[in-house]
């Protein structure tokens, strides 16, 4: 399997990702099918699957491990951590729009509740860097080619890079600036 494929497949994946949420909830809203959106959204996770084992047989096969076979790790790994998130934020906005739903929740703006927001978010990036890491550091071992693996090793570093500074734009930042709402002349002259 080349790269190109590979990320072919990582960019088929994402758009199926959709496909399927967005037939699901148009099913269940739109045309009033509830099996047909129970089979749709069933296969919303067998999608990371297909990918999962695509990149498991590729490596399986000898193939030198690359950026895109950790790009797939990845990809399931951020999709593990937010897609239940991802999925019941759609949902909400769907049952709204088009089944008479109650609002979505608004995002709060200040205080305690903003922090346990950006907290609760970047608590899932923390566990999609975890199943990245994990998932790369099982490829590594399944391989047990240390001239193989070497680029995909970059990986296994790639994660602290986004939970990091995310941790410094999220919840550090709501605590320091947006502990306290904001004075009405304040928002005025903004």
């Amino acid at each position: 399997m080349t790269d190109t494929f590979l990320l072919s497949l990582i960019v088929a994946c994402e758009i199926g990702f959709w496909v399927f949420l967005m037939g699901g909830l148009g099913a269940r809203y739109l045309v009033k099918w509830p099996a047909v959106s129970a089979a749709l959204l069933f296969c919303v996770p067998l999608v990371d699957i297909v990918l999962l084992a695509a990149t498991a047989l590729d490596l399986q096969r000898g193939s030198t491990a690359t950026f895109a076979h950790g790009l797939a790790a990845a990809y399931v790994g951020f999709t593990v951590a937010f897609g239940a998130a991802t999925i019941r934020w759609v949902d909400q906005r769907f049952a709204h729009r088009f089944a008479g739903g109650e609002a979505p929740e608004k995002v709060p703006t200040f205080g305690r509740e903003l922090l346990r927001y950006e907290v609760m978010l970047w608590s899932r990036s923390v566990l999609a860097a975890a199943i990245t890491m994990a998932l790369v550091f099982a490829a590594i071992i399944f391989v047990n080619d240390e001239e193989s693996t070497r680029v995909i090793e970059l990986w296994l570093k790639i994660p602290f890079g986004i939970v990091i500074p995310w941790f410094v734009l999220g919840p550090l930042w709501s605590l320091l600036f947006n502990w306290r709402p904001r004075d009405k002349n304040q928002s005025e002259a903004s």
